[in-house]
């Protein structure tokens, strides 16, 4: 551990919240990830007549009046209803009662990629069929990016608190914990939420449809018959505080936030660059002070497109040689866009507690261009202690997450 780190802050993760399509909570999240089960069911957010195949990883029983006490439901979109279930169960998982957590300088980040793009498919809808007159002002209201975090702000009473909402696409819900992982560790704040949330919505479905990239059945990521991604939605808070903070309080400590990586190369709209994505991970390695061969599993972005995993893999294969187990748990929940490396997050962080890898299912043949273990079909028992969580997005965003146990030794040249 350099010097420099010494100097600033641990900070560490407490409480999970999760919305995922393989429950809500994260004892089901995490049986769903051991036992290696699949979110994917027919898509029914919207008429998808003329699909060929409209197969998707919605959340079919999410109530959100049992997570919100303050804020009526019926003021928020789907994600931003999302992001406040996920956020009161952290702070709940967390043991952090609200009056003490009221009482601190808080931070609230939330990473998003549609933000509330349902409720703006309904606004477009509305205004071909009648004209903007007779758009619903409840629905136009609650359009904005920014109630995913402030809605968190306002359920749960937080007054000396920075609310912001991070727009980088696929990469946000990392972007959002490394800006809270900064704030504590700095001492600018004394706790943080922070995460991703997204909902499934039209817009983005027919995007993805129309660039050939929806998978006809099931997500098969690094398979050798992968035929792309299947839309997600959810959302992952995760509340993180410093390690004085949670050993003072006794608190549960599910892992420690070692450092991270950005950059943006820009390098094209939707195409990933390899050497992009191996500076990033090399950038990730040098802030967390650790080396390829400490990190037991990378959790890839792992989007089961041709042209993601043959980068992403090779990206792996140039930093680490031979790679760790690299899993993807989209096979599992699909890509929930802005909320999949923070659900990404929250399933390394029950990884490293419970000492498992998660499978990477819908597994028959590993493409030989890939070349990565990818924990086929079933969880694999583990002892760990770094683990490394990948996210990627569009025009280059590029953002890597290590998390390690707190208590783990730490070599003298790291």
């Amino acid at each position: 551990m350099s010097e420099q780190q010494q100097t600033h802050r641990r900070v560490v993760i407490t409480g999970l919240g999760v919305v995922t399509c393989l429950g809500v909570g994260v004892e089901e999240f995490r049986d769903g990830l051991r036992s290696g089960r699949s979110g994917v069911t027919p898509l029914v957010s919207f008429d998808t007549t003329g699909f060929a195949h409209a197969n998707s990883c919605e959340i079919t029983e999410f109530a959100p009046e049992q997570y919100m006490h303050r804020v009526d439901p019926e003021e928020l979109g789907r994600a931003s209803q999302f992001s406040v279930a996920a956020a009161r169960m952290a702070a709940e998982d967390a043991g952090m009662p609200l009056d003490v957590l009221r009482r601190q300088r808080a931070l609230v980040s939330v990473g998003t990629t549609d933000a509330e793009s349902r409720d703006l498919d309904g606004l477009v809808a509305d205004q071909l069929a009648d004209g903007p007159q007779q758009w619903d002002p409840v629905r136009a209201r609650r359009a904005t990016a920014g109630r995913l975090s402030t809605s968190i702000v306002r359920e749960l009473e937080l007054t000396d608190v920075e609310a912001v909402t991070i727009p980088t696409a696929c990469a946000a819900g990392n972007y959002a914990i490394g800006y809270g992982f900064d704030a504590i560790r700095e001492g600018d704040v004394e706790v943080a939420l922070c995460g991703g949330a997204d909902a499934v919505c039209r817009k983005t479905f027919t995007g993805f449809y129309r660039l050939g990239t929806i998978a006809p059945e099931v997500c098969q990521p690094f398979d050798l018959d992968r035929k792309g991604i299947l839309t997600g939605e959810g959302a992952g808070i995760l509340l993180m505080e410093s390690l004085e903070s949670a050993q003072a309080r006794g608190a549960r400590i599910y892992a420690e936030v070692l450092g991270y990586g950005l950059n943006c190369d820009a390098h094209h709209p939707v195409a990933p660059d390899q050497g992009s994505i191996a500076r990033c991970v090399e950038l990730a390695h040098r802030n967390a002070g650790v080396t390829p061969d400490e990190v037991d599993f990378i959790s890839a972005h792992g989007t089961g497109t041709k042209a993601n995993d043959v980068t992403e893999a090779g990206a792996i294969r140039q930093v680490f040689g031979t790679p760790p187990p690299t899993v993807s748990i989209k096979s599992m929940i699909g890509h929930t866009m802005g909320a999949a490396s923070a659900l990404a997050s929250a399933a390394c962080a029950l990884a490293l507690t419970e000492g498992f890898i998660p499978p990477t299912i819908n597994h028959r043949e590993t493409d030989p261009d890939c070349g990565v273990d990818c924990v086929p079909n079933e969880a694999r028992p583990a002892r760990l202690s770094v683990v490394q969580n990948n996210a990627l997005a569009f025009a280059g965003n590029n953002a890597v997450l290590l998390l390690g146990r707190h208590d783990r030794k730490v070599t003298a040249d790291a």
